[in-house]
């Protein structure tokens, strides 16, 4: 029978649209369970109380709340039952077959409403600090992450957590005992650092981390299954198979293989995707000395806090927003040692380079091209006191640690040479000391 409904998505579309307009009617009933001969079931197929001008006559369907009793519940299941036998008898691929199929979907769906009136069903409902919210699609195939089968969109009420993602029928929600992941991600959001911390399923007592269902890696009473992220076995309930990068992999091996991981952890670890909690010079500083393109996006980033200054201070820069190129990086522009796990992915496929390089070379050009005010906050050098107008951000320069002015590399020697600035400074305030 799926079969059939696929063949005919136009007719089951059309039939959505009327689904809560047309109620069935007394006379459609009684055609219906009309005490004809079954010789005649194939002639009278589409006169079951099924046919086109029942489901195109409006009626307001407020007014026929609560008109239905249990009989009515009762008589619809009939009916189903008697489009389900016609469908078998009538010709495979023929017209009158494929309409008795959006017959059956009407009868179907009014059945559900019966039984699952939606004004029961509130659209928001918090559980476990989920914050569910329900769905209007209906053509979505989801599955229910509760009870692990599909959700027919069509036929049943089914949830979505807004913070983790969590999906489940509404007759599951009374059943759900996971808290919602995304309060996790606001309590504690830091990574397991350590790869696959596995502690073994005897100290688990061969039970499920999560769950606490029976478990053991025969399989009986069910399967056990690792999670690569925690190191613990779950059972298949709570533990699909889903893959995901792990930081422990990234951080001491950069390694960025997707391993399987638990549901709970694939969505802990999808949250905190983009948040800024990795200090690599602490966790791993031998890292950079064998990722090259680390050291290119490091001093990109310290280029960047280099330019951060001209941009707060000039009018033009602040009315063109163009520190909002990076937006979606806000943590580029408050330091340079914290990253996400969506930095590093970035960084080793390539695509965080070539953003960076390109908003720098944006940066720049405003500073050193674009805008005469921020030229004027260039320096020259002192100790030479020949070139161009220096600017703390180039390849070329060194910066006094003290009073942070800027000199080319080759004269300051690498903070070597003494600092002409913070010698007039030191002479300043010997001289305010002898005269008060």
């Amino acid at each position: 029978m799926l079969t059939v409904v696929n063949r005919s998505s136009c007719s089951e579309e059309r039939s959505v649209c009327d689904l809560n307009q047309y109620p069935v009617s007394t006379e459609v009933r009684s055609e219906i369970f009309s005490s004809e001969s079954k010789t005649q079931s194939s002639d009278r197929a589409m006169d079951l109380g099924l046919a086109e001008d029942h489901f195109s006559r409006p009626v307001d369907w407020d007014n026929m709340k609560g008109s239905f009793v249990a009989s009515d519940v009762e008589q619809l299941k009939q009916a189903i039952e008697e489009c389900k036998r016609l469908i078998l008898e009538l010709p495979e691929h023929s017209e009158k077959q494929k309409d008795t199929v959006v017959k059956l979907i009407h009868l179907r769906l009014k059945l559900q409403e019966l039984k699952d009136p939606e004004e029961d069903e509130p659209n928001l409902q918090v559980l476990l600090e989920h914050r569910f919210s329900k769905e209007k699609s209906k053509s979505v195939k989801q599955t229910c992450d509760k009870c692990s089968t599909i959700i027919w969109g069509l036929i049943q009420t089914w949830y979505t957590c807004t913070g983790c993602y969590y999906r489940c029928h509404s007759k599951c929600m009374n059943l759900i005992n996971k808290p919602c992941v995304r309060s996790k991600v606001s309590h504690q959001s830091e990574y397991e650092l350590s790869i696959c911390p596995e502690v073994g399923l005897d100290k688990q007592d061969y039970r499920c981390a999560e769950c606490r269902t029976p478990i053991s890696l025969r399989g009986v009473p069910n399967e056990a299954r690792q999670c690569d992220y925690t190191g613990q076995y779950y059972c298949n309930s709570c533990h699909w198979n889903d893959t995901a990068i792990v930081p422990a992999r990234v951080i001491h091996n950069w390694e960025f293989e997707p391993r399987k991981v638990c549901r709970s952890s694939m969505r802990y670890l999808a949250l905190m995707m983009s948040r800024p909690v990795l200090r690599l010079k602490e966790i791993n500083p031998l890292l950079f000395n064998f990722v090259e393109e680390l050291v290119e996006i490091r001093k990109l980033r310290q280029d960047i806090l280099l330019m951060k200054p001209y941009f707060i201070t000039c009018k033009e820069a602040m009315e063109a927003r163009l520190l909002l190129h990076l937006q979606d990086r806000q943590h580029f522009v408050e330091n340079d040692d914290m990253y996400s796990l969506q930095d590093l992915i970035d960084t080793s496929s390539g695509h965080l380079s070539c953003s960076l390089t390109e908003i720098h070379t944006t940066f720049a050009k405003h500073i050193k091209l674009d805008c005469e005010k921020c030229q004027a906050k260039g320096f020259m050098c002192e100790l030479c006191k020949e070139g161009d107008i220096l600017f703390p951000f180039d390849s070329h320069t060194s910066i006094c640690n003290d009073c942070f002015a800027v000199f080319h590399r080759d004269c300051y020697y690498d903070n070597s040479t003494t600092c002409p600035r913070c010698a007039r400074n030191l002479e300043r305030k010997n001289e305010e000391s002898l005269n008060p």
